[in-house]
């Protein structure tokens, strides 16, 4: 069977080799993982998942009486954390994710980024959505990237036009570096293709499945005076946590995806970087 998320992260390891704006990646510290995503549906092909965001500022939720608008009641104080996610010593940075079959079945037609491409295969769709998630690493490391302006000043949308030219000349400049057909041939079947060449379609993914690493909510051990406080406040204590706040190669699986559904093949341990 191919092992899709292998092939992706291969595929990854090139385009940072050939393509100077991604040259500050290193592969090693991005983690590719496969999430179900049925073709005919809505929503993302690749989502990018940043891992280094520090913890926020502290915070609580409160709740408002509708008539006079006082706040009657608010939880204990918290902070939002990111995961930590390690695969043996080293620590992930980024989590790349693509829903299969979604992704496998995408093409240029009646889509955002059509224009860019005049007259391109249907699967250079699929090398700019990899590109495109690659483009949202920050060079610092600090998040996700922002755009900047024309003018120095950086934009709140990090999906306007000027990324998605920005993203098109990547494809481009890559696709002129004349890269190997083996390392993009899988890009070009569909995923029926794939299960009929290949006898089917495996990839990384977590334990928690369909959940994965993300930002979660932890007490603040010691409860600060809180200015919204008075005699009819009630203090609702937070609910224990039960999401993995650190995850490790054992909590890696291999899945095989199928048109509709997917199983677990692989447990603990089992995890292969590409």
């Amino acid at each position: 069977m191919i092992n899709y998320t292998e092939r992706l992260t291969l595929l990854m390891h090139d385009i940072v080799t050939r393509v100077p704006t991604l040259s500050f990646i290193d592969i090693a510290d991005v983690l590719v993982f496969a999430r179900a995503g049925r073709s005919n549906a809505e929503g993302a092909f690749a989502t990018c998942h940043c891992l280094t965001l520090p913890a926020s500022e502290p915070g609580y939720y409160f709740w408002r009486d509708r008539a006079t608008k006082a706040i009657t009641r608010r939880s204990e104080w918290f902070v939002t954390k990111s995961p930590l996610v390690t695969i043996g010593t080293r620590q992930i940075k980024y989590l790349i994710s693509f829903t299969v079959p979604r992704f496998c079945d995408q093409s240029l037609d009646r889509s955002r980024k059509e224009h860019l491409y005049p007259g391109a295969e249907p699967w250079i769709g699929k090398l700019d959505t990899v590109i495109h998630e690659l483009y949202h690493i920050d060079p610092d490391m600090g998040g996700i990237r922002r755009i900047e302006r024309e003018d120095g000043t950086y934009s709140a949308n990090c999906h306007g036009d000027q990324f998605f030219e920005q993203v098109a000349e990547m494809v481009h400049a890559y696709l002129a570096t004349n890269p190997s057909q083996a390392t993009l041939d899988f890009l070009r079947e569909d995923f029926a293709s794939l299960e009929s060449r290949h006898g089917g379609v495996i990839g990384t993914s977590f334990r928690t499945f369909p959940s994965f690493p993300q930002r979660f909510i932890e007490r603040l051990p010691e409860q600060p005076e809180c200015e919204a406080d008075t005699d009819t406040v009630k203090v609702e204590p937070l609910r224990a946590s039960t999401v993995l706040t650190h995850y490790t190669e054992n909590d890696v699986d291999v899945r095989q995806f199928t048109k509709k559904s997917s199983r677990k093949l692989i447990r603990k341990g089992a995890f292969r970087a590409a």
